[in-house]
């Protein structure tokens, strides 16, 4: 995104030979993914200076995921239930805001997930049945016409739903932060973290697109990049979990539920389009590219779910990497390193964890934290892994 004069004023104060600074710099965002976004978006509206560093953000696990608000669907337990559920709860107002700022749909459509079974027995030992509402085999043709014969029973969890979040969401929140004074630093990478001689944080080292390394001076800056933040801070559990995923395009209103299957997920947009998830590849790494077998998990997939889909068009394949810790919980609040915060590790559900983790992050940064902000930093803080 190009910067106005103001802009390029305001980087040139900062981009200085050494650590050095009269005023104190604007909040960095090391990420520009749905996180990094949220998090850019929720402290300028609480009227703080922010620069978002982005790499590439087609990169982001927030271009490549389906977009689910499924708490209870995804069988979140614990704490990370909890999270989610608070975080499901917000999700309609922060949608307000950033359409408000932005002017642009988001795409939020709470359509309900339905998760079928083979039994009933299965269906009643799922760990958040209690939540949905059970449903038998006459109930699910109701609920998902044309679903496959091997599906007897299932779960209906209609406060779960969904966000257009490659297509809208991110667009509008680009678009919101942007009318709100953010900065932008695209194809930027980070290299390291500058500290003082107290290890606190100082700056950060940067090579920007033309290929010039320089020092950016900050004293408070956000880890959001995904499943690339232990790059930059090898003490973190952060690992790359791989995921490939299509589009094919359906009929409009011919799916109006989510149906969350067993390794394959079906989410239909308002317009016919159907986004299916996704493969689950640890052991690949940072390795890109789409491969044959993970193509017919997800057409193997289809055909159990719903096999009318099996004829219509695909659209587009893609993959992605899901950033994931030990627990599969994220990573918020401090970090090792005084001055950075962490925003980081969401493996699954960082679409539905961007709300929470924005207001969160906002709140300690902007000096408004409360028992809330207090309580789930310290949940989700880091310092779980040690020892």
């Amino acid at each position: 995104m190009a910067l106005g004069t103001t802009g390029l004023k305001h980087w040139a104060a900062l981009l200085l030979p050494v650590m050095r600074t009269v005023d104190r710099p604007a909040i960095l965002i090391l990420g520009g993914g749905l996180i990094g976004l949220a998090i850019a978006h929720q402290l300028a509206r609480r009227g703080q200076a922010v620069t978002v560093l982005s790499r590439r953000r087609s990169e982001a696990a927030g271009f490549v995921a389906a977009g689910m608000l499924a708490p209870h669907a995804e069988a979140l337990a614990g704490e990370q239930l909890t999270l989610g559920q608070a975080s499901l709860a917000r999700i309609p107002t922060w949608v307000e805001q950033i359409e408000a700022d932005s002017g642009l749909p988001c795409g939020l459509r709470p359509c309900g997930i339905v998760v079928p079974f083979a039994t009933a027995t299965e269906r009643d030992a799922y760990p958040t049945a209690a939540w949905g509402e059970a449903l038998e085999r006459t109930d699910l043709e109701r609920e998902v016409p044309g679903i496959g014969p091997s599906w007897q029973a299932g779960l209906l969890f209609a406060q779960d739903g969904q966000i257009d979040n490659r297509r809208r969401l991110m667009r509008a929140l680009e678009r919101a932060c942007a009318g709100l004074g953010v900065a932008f630093e695209e194809g930027t990478e980070v290299l390291a973290l500058e500290r003082s001689a107290a290890g606190e944080l100082q700056g950060v080292r940067l090579r920007r697109a033309d290929g010039e390394e320089l020092c950016l001076a900050a004293d408070r800056a956000v880890l959001a990049c995904g499943a690339w933040s232990a790059r930059l801070l090898p003490q973190l559990p952060v690992f790359p979990v791989k995921g490939q995923m299509l589009s094919l395009q359906g009929p409009i209103g011919a799916l109006n539920r989510v149906v969350f299957g067993p390794g394959t997920y079906l989410v239909p947009r308002d317009d016919g389009l159907l986004v299916v998830g996704a493969t689950s590849e640890p052991e690949a790494g940072f390795g890109e590219g789409l491969t044959p077998a993970g193509q017919r998990q997800l057409q193997a997939g289809i055909s159990a779910l719903l096999p009318a889909a099996c004829r219509w068009p695909p659209m587009e394949r893609w993959w992605g990497f899901r950033p994931c810790t030990p627990d599969e919980g994220p990573l918020l609040g401090e970090s090792p390193v005084p001055g950075l915060w962490l925003a980081c590790g969401h493996h699954r559900n960082g679409v539905l964890l961007a709300a929470i983790t924005a207001g969160l992050l906002a709140d300690a940064l902007a000096g408004g934290r409360d028992a809330e902000t207090t309580r789930w930093l310290a949940a989700f803080s880091w310092r779980r892994f040690q020892g």
